[in-house]
């Protein structure tokens, strides 16, 4: 049954965050970021008060890639859209549901950022980690776990941002879904641009990928450089002792549809690429966001395509099955209600003999809050993909510059998900998948426990962008 909130208070705070080796995905290279965290007081209509907390990283030249932008000022936009978002969820002083609340700022919260020439991508950031702390606090208070909590549509998820939807389609599937869950999900492993391909410390090194059966493949949008790279990697996944499936991943790097249709080509043609091709599950948004929307997929359709950068709003899932998309990403930092509605719309479009999908990605969620509450939710919504990107177990070393007492604190509460190696508490991947036992079984959304916020700084005000306008 729905509850009813009022948020009283919503903080940021923030850690630094040093990559273990370079990360270079489309046109960016991340060696170093910053975790955000936040942390919201609510009150539940007669049920007293809560506090809830969710974190994730600011990922740079991701959520707005624009070439005249540096790394750095996409960071701030993330900043300031947190900020515009702070100030619209406060601004709410009656009691709504979680999601009523979400659906009460999240256009407001489009507009304003438009205003500062921060894309909807970017601008949805910033409702996306207050709902979930939200929904943490609510979870809590209710004394109920993210599953159960969830199946009984706590948060009052409707169709009011998802016309065509009825509200019973929300409540239907979130139950079914929950019934089928999985308890066990496969990490995807990703391959950088600039990862090793061959031998020691390569794909196929199990020390390497932790016994990973699904790989996730950058593209950098060349399809003859895509190709001859993909040839290595399919060598080296071959002689794997178990069965493998890949994804290809452009990042927004193929220009068109034409080089999009070369690559297609290649793939489908050269047996050398077989043991790649056999075993390819979809390839995940291949073209710039706006290319996207221009460029229907015609004969390309009959390859599995989904879209990720591109998902910028509610209606970005029905605009890319109309162009012959078949799918589309869940990720935490785009919005947990989003892909429950976008999971709603395909189990309904499945139900009709579609065969569409929705998986779970991620921009290297940390060990913790992030990578807990974006397993939870991609063990809740996956359909037709089982397996979940899981970036953050080798690109940082484990709990990176975490306090040690509270990675410890992670490790106590929850050792099925974690294990001390190396000197480090980090991811504990068994057989190359993750166990949701204990995330399941805790109260809140996903974690028994909040992080050590004495040892986090308040997150950095954004710096003033000075527009092209103004220095034309």
């Amino acid at each position: 049954m729905p509850l009813r909130v009022k948020v009283n208070d919503i903080a940021f705070f923030e850690r630094p965050l040093a990559f273990a080796r370079p990360f270079r995905f489309g046109a960016v290279t991340i060696t170093a970021s910053t975790q955000l965290f936040v942390r919201v007081e609510i009150e539940v209509e007669g049920k007293g008060r809560a506090t809830g907390a969710s974190a994730e990283m600011l990922a740079p030249k991701w959520f707005d890639k624009r070439p005249h932008l540096t790394a750095e000022q996409t960071v701030d936009e993330l900043r300031r859209a947190l900020a515009i978002a702070r100030e619209l969820y406060l601004a709410n002083k009656g009691f709504d549901t979680a999601f009523g609340l979400h659906a009460a700022c999240i256009g407001a919260q489009v507009e304003a950022c438009a205003k500062e020439d921060i894309p909807p991508l970017a601008a949805a950031f910033g409702p996306a980690e207050i709902d979930k702390a939200v929904l943490d606090a609510l979870l809590r208070c209710a004394g109920a776990n993210f599953f159960d909590g969830m199946a009984g549509n706590i948060a009052g998820i409707d169709a009011r941002l998802s016309p065509d939807l009825q509200d019973d389609d929300v409540a239907r599937v979130l139950i079914l879904a929950n019934e089928y869950r999985n308890h066990r999900i496969p990490i995807r492993h990703t391959v950088g641009l600039d990862d090793k391909i061959e031998g020691e410390g390569g794909v196929a090194d199990v020390r390497e990928n932790s016994g990973a059966r699904y790989f996730k493949l950058k593209l950098n949008g060349d399809p003859e450089h895509d190709a001859a790279r993909l040839i290595s990697i399919g060598k080296e996944l071959a002689s794997l002792p178990y069965d493998y499936g890949v994804t290809l991943d452009a990042n927004e790097q193929y220009a068109d549809i034409a080089g999009l249709g070369a690559l297609v080509d290649r793939l489908e043609r050269d047996p050398a690429l077989i043991p790649i091709m056999r075993k390819l599950c979809y390839i995940e948004q291949p073209m710039p966001r706006d290319v996207t929307w221009q460029s229907p997929l015609g004969a390309l359709s009959r390859r599995d395509f989904i879209i990720d950068e591109a998902d910028d709003g509610y209606g970005a899932l029905l605009a890319a099955r109309s162009l012959g998309y078949h799918g589309i990403s869940s990720k935490s930092c785009k919005g947990l209600y989003k892909s429950i509605v976008n999971m709603t719309r395909i189990a309904k479009w499945n139900d009709d003999g579609a065969e569409c999908v929705i998986c779970c990605e991620d921009l290297t969620c940390q060990a913790g809050l992030a990578v807990q509450q974006d397993l939870a939710l991609g063990a809740l919504i996956l359909i037709g993909v089982p397996h979940a990107e899981r970036n953050g177990h080798h690109y940082v070393d484990g709990f990176a510059d975490t306090p040690t007492d509270e990675a410890d604190a992670f490790l106590t509460a929850h050792p099925d998900l974690y294990s001390r190696a190396g000197g480090k508490v980090r991811l504990a991947i068994h057989d190359g998948d993750l166990l949701t036992g204990s995330i399941a079984a805790a109260p809140g959304f996903a974690s028994s426990i909040h992080p050590d916020w004495s040892t986090m700084q308040p997150l950095k005000r954004p710096t003033p962008r000075v527009s092209q306008e103004q220095t034309g």
